[in-house]
């Protein structure tokens, strides 16, 4: 295999040093030869050469079948999600020869495009050029690679998500043309080793949105309300093996909770209970109506009836639950243990009517698995990382 080390070039910091760590190379290699034997290089030899490579270069290559079977893993082994049981359908594309900021826009288009699937959602990952001593791997700044904007007024109020403030700012000051609305799709910030960062607009005819209706109460419908299909998480660093890939974008499918509870509710957010209360004429004056509670379920039933009507894959709650234990069940037959975090995988509405509730996790950091750097973080919110080193 080809050594990733360019000639002439100078090692990154020890901060982000991109180097492979044998124990963590070995590791992963005999996992991925121990469910996938039928391997035409023999086990003692591969392991060979993965050492000799890091040796050299300091860091390794993945075959392509290593990829996406590391890439696979790394959604099994993530505690958060509870929608695990589909992880071997995950759709694995190799984008690590794309180095220009042109081509990986192109890619990130075509992973929409894949992943949308005219509202079929597939779980897709795009995994680019990964992290080495010698070069720095391409990065996008954004959390997701669909976010809506938000525009804070001199007042304080603001129009749009107010949880994308500071990134819309960021933007505007790097070129952006904000149109002002509720939900403005947000450029993608691209950025590869020694170049500074690019705008890309994300075609809106790559992004399917619902419009949020009510099968009842038609003032719900009447807010304008609407959500983007996919959730391609895309500041997530992916590890398999010791090699990282800051740039590995991934999807599901909504559940539909997500939108429904937190999106459209959190106080940070669009925070609209006291608006559906008002709308639905509840009792907001004290807390013992529970008016949070009723307007909250009839905000997460206008989501799921919108999604289906618009025919685009969305999953409720209390059938994720059950599938979940279904997971737990096929890992535990197969010998493995499950990584859960009880506060993420119970679900925020109705959760001790869930099964997921009632039982104990078992608590593991599982390589390979998904990662959030304190860079890709502040970059993702429209603060300065205070990066010094150089490419």
């Amino acid at each position: 295999m080809n050594s990733d080390r360019p000639i002439g070039h100078t090692p990154l910091t020890t901060t982000t040093t991109g180097a492979a760590d044998w124990n963590e190379a070995e590791e992963f290699i005999r996992l991925f030869y121990a469910e996938h034997p039928d391997q035409p290089l023999p086990l003692d030899m591969r392991l060979r050469q993965v050492r000799e490579h890091i040796e050299h270069s300091g860091s390794y290559r993945h075959s392509t079948d290593e990829l996406t079977f590391g890439a696979r893993v790394a959604w099994r082994n993530s505690s958060r999600c509870i929608g695990r049981l589909y992880w071997k359908s995950l759709r694995v594309l190799d984008r690590r020869t794309a180095r220009t900021p042109e081509e990986i826009h192109a890619h990130l288009c075509d992973h929409l495009r894949q992943a949308t699937n005219e509202g079929r959602i597939r779980p897709v990952i795009s995994v680019f050029a990964p992290e080495t001593p010698y070069r720095r791997a391409p990065r996008v700044w954004n959390s997701q690679l669909i976010r809506y904007a938000g525009y804070r007024g001199p007042d304080g109020s603001v129009v749009g998500d107010p949880g994308h403030v500071d990134f819309t700012e960021t933007v505007r000051r790097m070129g952006w043309q904000a149109p002002g609305g509720w939900f403005d799709l947000l450029p993608l910030v691209i950025e590869v080793p020694g170049d500074k960062p690019q705008l890309f607009d994300v075609p809106p005819e790559l992004v399917m949105e619902v419009p949020i209706e009510h099968p009842e109460y038609p003032q719900i419908t009447r807010m304008g309300l609407r959500w983007h299909a996919v959730p391609a998480i895309s500041h997530m660093r992916l590890s398999i093996g010791g090699v990282n890939y800051p740039l590995a974008p991934f999807n599901g499918w909504y559940l539909g909770t997500e939108i429904g509870a937190r999106n459209l509710v959190d106080a940070d957010r669009y925070n609209l209970l006291p608006v559906i209360g008002r709308l639905l004429h509840l009792d907001t004056s004290r807390e013992t109506s529970l008016w949070r509670d009723r307007a909250l379920v009839e905000l997460n039933i206008a989501v799921l009836h919108s999604f289906a009507k618009a025919g685009v894959k969305i999953s409720d709650h209390h059938t994720e639950s059950e599938r979940f234990l279904t997971h737990l069940a096929r890992e535990e037959a197969a010998g493995r243990i499950v990584p859960a975090d009880w506060s993420w995988i119970v679900p925020p509405v109705s959760g001790g009517l869930t099964p997921v509730f009632h039982r104990y996790y078992d608590e593991a950091d599982l390589r390979p698995n998904f990662y959030l750097d304190e860079e890709a973080k502040a970059l993702s919110e429209g603060r300065c990382p205070v990066r010094h080193d150089t490419y």
